[in-house]
């Protein structure tokens, strides 16, 4: 299972995933003129033209065209887990890095002196601590406390490990996000902010209303979802060969673990079709340059939030 080679040519692995989430802040640098291009590493909000679009939707129609078989199907779906404590036990805690755009897309997960009432994060997908530690770190609200969950084992081993884990104000545990029944250390209606980074992309596209509908029931009244995942023809998309596709924009990355590619309306029906009010919703649409090599690459990422109306 840990054989298959995560950089085989013209297939994308996890390790892709953990360069996004570490991305900088967008909407900072825009690009007026091509030809300064290669003048800097990223731009920001970069508009496609229709050709453009042409191809992406092109590329996805070949490398999608061909399903996997049933049986791998079920094999991949079967064993995310283990696809999962692989990945991160080649990884170790190697990757982690502080996600320093965190603070600056989601200000209501920024330190905040004047918060003294208490207040309770959970963050789905927690992995090694990416989101988690920078929040016990920097946080000097004295009555804060984080949770984190992850399908792998492997992952809350390091992080529990991690030096700056800090057990009196955080919280984790191994779970499946897509069981009916959440077994978590908390009461329904007790959470304020509930984190879905990078994660919900890994979760079979039929049963993430089942975790949108968890996620509304432990929120409480007026408590928010913030959300950040792939995009539809983000690079990592058009990269896949054909027979990597288990279904429409869902794949098997080269280490075995899944992701999904989201469009805007795809996240707005999902979350407002279980009873969440929309508060943001946009598409980063990013270009990184390689100047050594003059390569143009172009990301795509959602961002959103979603509030629980108070009741």
């Amino acid at each position: 299972m840990c054989d298959e080679n995560p950089k085989e040519v013209g297939v994308t692995s996890s390790s892709d995933k953990l360069e996004d989430e570490n991305r900088p802040a967008f909407g900072n640098r825009f690009l007026t003129n091509q030809d300064d291009v290669f003048s800097h590493n990223a731009w920001d909000n970069v508009e496609w033209d229709e050709e453009q679009e042409q191809h992406a939707l092109q590329a996805v129609q070949k490398n999608s065209t061909v399903k996997m078989s049933d049986e791998d199907k079920a094999k991949f779906k079967g064993d995310a887990d283990k696809f999962w404590d692989c990945f991160y036990g080649v990884h170790q805690n190697r990757f982690f890095k502080d996600r320093h755009w965190l603070f600056t897309e989601f200000a209501e997960l920024a330190p905040n002196k004047d918060i003294q009432e208490s207040r309770s994060i959970f963050e789905l997908g927690c992995g090694v601590g990416n989101t988690i530690l920078p929040i016990l770190k920097y946080s000097t609200e004295p009555n804060l406390k984080v949770y984190g969950c992850d399908f792998s084992a492997k992952a809350i081993d390091i992080f529990r490990n991690h030096p700056e884990f800090d057990e009196k104000r955080c919280e984790i545990f191994v779970m499946d996000a897509t069981l009916e029944n959440w077994e978590v250390p908390f009461e329904p209606e007790s959470q304020d902010i509930i984190v879905l980074i990078f994660v919900l992309s890994a979760i079979e596209p039929g049963k993430m209303k089942h975790v949108a509908e968890n996620c509304y029931k432990y929120l409480k009244p007026g408590g928010l979802v913030l959300f950040r995942d792939y995009g539809r023809y983000d690079l990592a998309q058009l990269r896949f060969k054909s027979g990597k596709c288990l279904e429409d924009n869902f794949y098997v990355r080269g280490d075995g673990t899944m992701v999904y590619f989201f469009t805007q309306e795809e996240v707005r029906n999902l979350f407002t079709g279980v009873g969440f009010k929309e508060e943001q919703n946009v598409i980063d649409r990013r270009l990184q340059v390689n100047r050594g090599r003059m390569l143009k690459m172009y990301r795509v990422w959602i961002q959103t939030k979603y509030r629980k109306p108070n009741v």
